[in-house]
């Protein structure tokens, strides 16, 4: 957790004398709690102090991936059999998703201790040997530090565990560590401090000032000052405004966003009301994919909790403030994360973009000013109003303030979300954070921000990561989706990946980014294709397209209508600036040296090896394997389509490839 963090006293001490005795009477009446001091309720449901065991487990979608939902199973059957009399808890993910499922074990006056890759079959050990007085050091990845309790020896702690140290955990300080169902526990921990003390003592412009002043950049996109934004739409006379959470996340690789709703609902829901507060606006939308049906409900709960205790709703605690949060589905379109398609979705039009200026701020859905702030940016609002702004501009570079979280993912040894001071380095999430390549392969690039970021290359991986130089080299910070690439990938390959995403994602409404990127896919295709599969003038057509490639990629940038679509050629334009060997290996000497793209490998038998068990000339689809039982087989180079079943099925490794 923050050392930041307040405690529940904090959150009534904020508010004026005639709104302390009716915010606590509403704690009391929701939570049923009829005797005179809170406290002792509050030190339970923050289990500053516990009374019986409490179970933990890492209940977010990438537990359950792993198989949580089973492990759940078992831990409950666990202690029912054994009468043991103790809380489960279900927390949303801590960051390091490659160690789920994850267990955590507390009992009264010790230290939370917290166990990896407890799958289903694992539970029954573990429980024996914890419950018994043994620690199972096999499983056991770190314990939580807690002055109230005693802690265990010889086990690091969470800061010092590797993935850890390093981080600086604002945004992610409850995920996986509170019960996110638990309005209780979130106010408990000073939720909604930061709110309430804006409508109570700031004005509309004084919490856009503070916001201006801490320099905190959206971190959803381009980065645009977060509070100037704000003040555009606080200066606009209209009676009515809407504050949109952009929770649509489609980029490939990314899911910080999903995350945060599933680990700290309310969190979001705080830093949306105040944004709402900060403009003016009585109504906010959270734009979620439907794909999302974990975080969907868990905000919809918070929603209704935060209702029930007059934190939403009609005059909130008698501030003359009133506010309503509508959850909106989307159906996964990306196009929808760019903010004038998602109005254009909200209004129950069909999600394309729209034309600017205006831009939203000045007339946005229903033509009313609207601001669109991404989940991070909402999380990092709360951070700036309980903190201050001197404490915010304290942490990351001179133009990139506080905190970034990152989806890390691909051939690193430790993926998860990273929440990073601006500034870091590359190096540094990925081998300190993130231990390295796996197999200890050498690192090759990292895809940072999507399709609407770019490949970083070996040479600047020392690079200190914030808005402006990531731009400097081609890429953005965008939503902030981290893919690791090693030796075997091959970037012409990621090019195709990329584009194949965005060609169907394209709504089609602008000429350059609909047949471009279309364009620039079928000549990705033929560069990865084999002579044995080109027909009549296919050849001429492949040497056309090249030439064309990098003149066509800038012409989507520049002439395309939305962002989404000006962006969509980065990928090619990436691997184009740091990998043209590559391209050039696949345009002149028809090799991939990575052996990714299978089209454009030669297969051959190797006599010595192959038993002529004919299991390859039964599987070959376009019969161009001939032999005999029990001789050695071959391949017909002229049948060969390159669908490598051969080597699939082959079990005594015969089948080679070039």
């Amino acid at each position: 957790m923050s050392e930041n963090k307040k405690s529940w006293e904090d959150v009534i001490n904020v508010l004026p004398d005639n709104l302390k005795d009716k915010f606590i009477k509403k704690l009391k009446d929701n939570i049923n709690y009829n005797k005179e001091s809170l406290s002792a309720f509050f030190e339970l449901t923050t289990r500053i102090k516990i009374n019986k065991p409490v179970i933990y487990i890492g209940a977010g979608t990438c537990g359950f991936a792993a198989g949580a939902d089973m492990t759940i199973k078992k831990v409950e059957e666990y202690i029912g059999k054994k009468g043991i009399d103790a809380d489960i808890i279900r927390v949303g993910c801590i960051g390091i998703c490659s160690e789920e499922p994850l267990v955590d074990i507390q009992l009264p006056g010790k230290s939370r201790l917290s166990f990896s890759n407890v799958t289903e079959d694992k539970v029954d050990e573990i429980f024996d040997s914890f419950f018994s007085g043994k620690i199972p050091h096999d499983n056991i990845l770190f314990q939580y530090r807690n002055d109230n309790t005693v802690k265990f020896d010889n086990i690091m702690f969470i800061d010092e565990h590797p993935f850890f140290a390093p981080q600086k955990r604002y945004i992610l300080a409850n995920c996986g560590f509170i019960n996110p169902e638990s309005i209780e526990e979130c106010l408990g921990i000073g939720g909604y401090r930061a709110f309430l003390h804006c409508v109570n003592n700031l004005t509309h412009r004084e919490v856009c000032n503070t916001v201006i002043d801490s320099g905190l950049r959206g971190r959803g996109g381009g980065g645009f000052l977060t509070g100037k934004k704000w003040e555009i739409a606080l200066n606009q006379d209209a009676k009515e405004k809407y504050m949109i959470c952009n929770a649509d996340e489609g980029d490939p690789g990314a899911f910080m966003d999903r995350a945060i709703i599933e680990g700290d609902p309310h969190r979001l829901i705080e830093g949306l009301a105040i944004a709402s507060y900060a403009i003016g606006a009585k109504k906010a939308y959270v734009y979620i994919r439907a794909e999302y049906p974990l975080a969907i409900k868990r905000l919809k709960k918070a929603i209704e909790d935060a209702k029930s205790f007059g934190l939403l709703g009609n005059n909130i605690l008698d501030s003359g403030y009133s506010l309503d949060i509508i959850v909106k589905e989307g159906a996964g379109a990306f196009v929808c994360g760019e903010e004038t398609a998602l109005m254009n979705s909200i209004e129950g039009k069909r999600g394309m973009p729209r034309p600017r200026p205006p831009y939203p701020a000045v007339s946005g859905i229903f033509e009313k000013p609207t601001i669109i702030n991404n989940v991070e940016t909402m999380a990092n609002v709360v951070e700036v109003i309980n903190n201050g702004p001197d404490w915010f501009k304290s942490i990351g570079t001179q133009n990139s303030k506080g905190t970034k979280v990152f989806a890390l993912s691909g051939k690193v040894n430790r993926t998860g979300l990273v929440e990073v001071a601006m500034g870091t380095t590359l190096k540094e999430i990925i081998y300190d954070i993130g231990g390295g390549i796996i197999g200890n392969k050498k690192f090759k690039a990292v895809q940072i921000g999507g399709p609407s970021g770019g490949c970083i290359p070996e040479q600047h991986i020392d690079i200190e990561v914030d808005y402006d130089s990531l731009k400097r080299l081609g890429a953005m910070m965008g939503s902030g989706g981290l893919v690791v690439m090693d030796e075997d990938n091959c970037m012409v390959d990621v090019a195709k990946f990329f584009m194949e995403f965005i060609q169907a994602e394209s709504c089609g409404k602008c000429i350059p980014c609909r047949e471009g990127t279309k364009r620039i896919l079928e000549i990705l295709n033929k560069i990865t294709t084999h002579r044995r599969n080109e027909k009549k003038d296919d050849a001429l057509i492949r040497f056309q397209g090249i030439l064309q490639l990098e003149s066509l990629a800038e012409v989507i940038r520049e002439t395309s209508l939305c962002g989404l679509g000006q962006t969509a050629a980065n990928p090619v334009l990436s691997t184009l600036r740091w990998f043209r060997d590559e391209y050039e290996s696949h345009i002149f000497e028809r090799k991939c040296n990575t052996k990714t793209c299978k089209e454009m490998l030669d297969y051959s038998i190797d006599a010595d090896k192959c038993k002529g068990c004919m299991l390859c000339l039964k599987k070959c689809p376009t019969e161009a394997i001939i032999g005999k039982l029990k001789t050695a087989h071959y391949i017909v180079p002229e049948k060969c389509t390159g669908c490598g079943t051969c080597i699939e099925v082959c079990k005594f490794d015969a089948v080679k490839v070039s």
